[in-house]
This record gives C-alpha cells, structure tokens and sequence, in this order.
C-alpha cells in the first residue's frame, strides 16, 4: 500500500477544530459512535455461550476486509505507518482491543456486569486528564467537571454490583485498556486519520486475538460457531468496529480526546434505551436519574470552544 494520502473521505476531515460546525459535526460524530458501541450490548447476550476470543477474531478479520473493501472501491488509499507509528498502534490493537476483550471475559468471572461497567463509565476523567499531565497543561475545567458528572450519572445508569479483588484488578485493566484505546492513537491521527488508524488496528487485533484464541479455545474453535454466532460477528465488524470506530477516531480529532471522552456516556444510555424495544425493559427510576445527570454534564463539558490540537 503506498505511504502516499489521497484526499481523503468527509468523515475523515478534521475541519477546523475551533469551528462551531466542526464542534458540533465532533460531537454528533461521537454520540453516533458510541450509540453503536452501546447497541453490541443487545448483540453479546445472544453469544454467551461462543467461543468469545474466536468469535472476536472472526468479527476483526470481517472489520479489516470491510475497510479494505471500502478504501479499493473508494479510491482511498490506505497510509502506511512509519517508524514510531507502528508501536503506536501495535499499542491501540494490543491494549484498547485485545486486552480490553480479554478483561472484561476474565472480569465478568470475578463480577457483576455493572462492575465492569462502572469502570468504563470512568473513562471520561482519564481521557480529560492523561493528556494533559503529559503535555503538564492545565485540562479545561469545564471538560473535568463535566467528566465528573458524566462518570456520576453513567454510574446511575449501570448500578453497582459484587465482586471480588480478582473483580476488582479486571476493571481497572479494562478501564486502562479502553482509555489507551483513544490515548494511544492520538499521536498518529494526524498523518493517518481515522480510516488509517482504524484499518491497522483492527488487523494487528485480529493477528492478536487469533493467537489469544488458539491459545485459550483450540484452533478448532471457530468450527464451532453457528449461524446466530456469526451473524452476531458481522454486526459487531460492521455497525460497532467499522462504522463506530470511524466516526469515534474523527471526532477525537475534531474534539480532541477530552470533549470527546465525554460522549463515552451515551453508551450506557444507548443500551438501556435499546431495551426497551429489544426486551421491553422499560428503564428504571435510577436509569432516568443518570441519563439526566449525563446529559448535564454533557452539557457543561462541550460548552465553550474546542482547542487546537
């Protein structure tokens, strides 16, 4: 593939950060994103008894032949990395796929759903304050304290559960893993943009889970998948790899990793809401409670302009 960029798609357009259409299309970009991530929670119910790290081989390999697919019929050519970029996003594979998948089957053992859960609802105060202990800046109060409220009201919407220290050290390494998996790409969305990021990442995941799945479930696992399993694994290449991964890495570069760490709380949002028509749960008092307070603290965190860079 040549290192050479082609213009590149609308969606993978930065714009000008400082804009209010290019903070606003950040905005709708992510909450899009992450809408699609909290959809997979109705998928993954239906495949609680596949071989998971197989099964996620298979969605990974699907993801990386679509983005092919997409680029060859498009024209778009793909970056090749250079150099340090290459570890970088060994780092977004490694980190914010294989191992978050790894932690939250492992974790699961250990704890409740809503553990890990809440775990995850604490990405927005990492991604607000990571970059800017790194760069020793002062992160925007307005993106902290709506972090804190996103995080609070996300935490309402999961609810609380058991678990034990085992529990416990799963969570904080999928709350590690989820935030490396925008922290680490930052410093390659630049030249790649978020197709570039999102193609080598899923391949380099698929190579990775591959060796976690042979490893931990046979090699002969994948025979072992059915029809509903696999129509599970396209949607999850599909709507919560491919087109979520490409509207989240697009908004992070309009965004920056801040403002668009906010928007991870529409994801627990997204699910409870997609229970209704899916199981016809109709949300409780709390879940009414924490989509109020997300979306308060949405709105405290992405007031005000979008920085450069």
């Amino acid at each position: 593939m040549s290192t050479e960029v082609l213009p590149r798609p609308a969606i993978d357009d930065p714009g000008e950060p400082s804009r209010p259409s290019g903070t606003i299309l950040g905005i709708l970009f992510a909450a899009a994103g992450m809408a699609c991530v909290g959809s997979s929670v109705a998928v993954s119910t239906t495949i609680t008894d596949a071989p998971l790290f197989t099964l996620q081989t298979v969605r990974y390999a699907l993801a990386a032949l679509l983005l092919l697919g997409v680029a060859r019929l498009t024209g778009w050519r793909v970056p090749r990395p250079r150099g340090r970029e290459w570890l970088w996003l060994a780092g977004v594979a490694t980190a914010g796929l294989v191992l978050f998948n790894v932690g939250v089957v492992r974790g699961v053992a250990h704890a409740e759903p809503a553990v890990i859960g809440v775990a995850v609802a604490a990405v927005p105060m990492l991604l607000a304050v990571v970059p800017a202990v790194a760069t020793r800046t002062l992160p925007a109060r307005p993106v902290i304290i709506g972090a804190l409220v996103v995080t609070a009201g996300a935490v309402l919407v999961e609810g609380f559960g058991r678990t034990d220290a085992a529990g416990v050290g799963y969570a904080l390494l999928v709350l590690a893993c989820e935030a490396g998996f925008t922290l680490l790409a930052m410093p390659v969305l630049p030249r790649l943009g978020a197709f570039g990021v999102s193609f080598h990442s899923v391949w380099m995941a698929t190579v990775g889970m591959a060796v976690v799945g042979v490893a931990t479930e046979g090699p002969t696992a994948v025979t072992t998948l059915d029809t509903v399993d696999l129509l599970a694994a396209l949607y999850l290449a599909v709507v919560v790899t491919t087109i979520a991964f490409l509207l989240w890495f697009t908004a992070v570069r309009r965004l920056g990793s801040g403002r668009a760490g906010l928007l991870t709380g529409v994801v627990p949002v997204s699910a409870a809401a997609l229970g209704v028509p899916l199981h016809g749960v109709v949300p409780g008092p709390m879940v009414w409670l924490g989509t109020a307070v997300v979306a308060l603290g949405l709105a405290v965190g992405l007031r005000g302009r979008t920085p450069q860079g």
